[in-house]
């Protein structure tokens, strides 16, 4: 069974409920499995910690999380045009994997949810491919064969899934955004099983 993290932070529930929506698009790829985990937030006072377990929703990632993972589905709500700061602070302090290699040729896919069209989503997702890229990881996007990408409304980019919630989060994720998150955890699930199967040619 090949093992794929979806890994997220959602203030608001837009990208906890797009991170369902890949791991249904994961799971639709026969031998693979969605292990949803998700970071705890980062507090200005440094003395404040959070609980172990998170009082509801999934658990907390691990460096074994990471490293036991065949691929990733990285999201993050935007925070002007970068990723959340939990996201950031977990992915920093992965320091040690980065130095034996733990995720050199597995496959990651990112998504995003903004306030607006416009509010950054593009350049949050490339915010969180940057680290991936250092880890040596091999990155997919979404191909414009998703006729979901010519959308005029919503979210949606070659970069990776997107939704856009609105600025008091009044827009649910839309039946378009569902397919592109769907379509992302899908291509991610059926490459992952195919490096997977070529590897173990070798």
């Amino acid at each position: 069974m090949h093992q794929i993290l979806v890994l997220y932070y959602s203030r608001s529930g837009s990208v906890a409920e797009m991170a369902r929506h890949i791991a249904h698009g994961i799971e639709s790829v026969s031998g693979c499995e969605a292990c949803i985990r998700t970071v705890p937030p980062v507090s200005t006072t440094t003395q404040s910690t959070a609980p172990d377990i998170p009082d509801s929703g999934p658990p907390y990632a691990t460096h074994d999380d990471l490293i036991d993972c065949h691929g990733l589905a990285l999201g993050s709500p935007t925070r002007f045009g970068n990723m959340a700061a939990p996201m950031k602070y977990f992915l920093d302090s992965t320091s040690a994997i980065w130095a034996s290699g733990g995720l050199i040729g597995k496959p990651a896919t990112v998504f995003s949810s903004t306030a607006s069209l416009h509010g950054g989503q593009e350049t949050t997702l490339l915010s969180m491919l940057l680290p991936l890229l250092h880890h040596g990881m091999l990155i997919l996007g979404l191909p414009y064969t998703e006729s979901g990408l010519f959308a005029n409304t919503g979210g949606g980019t070659p970069y990776g899934a997107t939704h856009v919630a609105g600025d008091k989060e009044q827009y649910p994720v839309s039946d378009n955004e569902k397919k592109l998150c769907f379509a992302a955890g899908k291509r991610l699930a059926e490459i992952t099983r195919k490096l997977n199967a070529s590897q173990s040619n070798f």
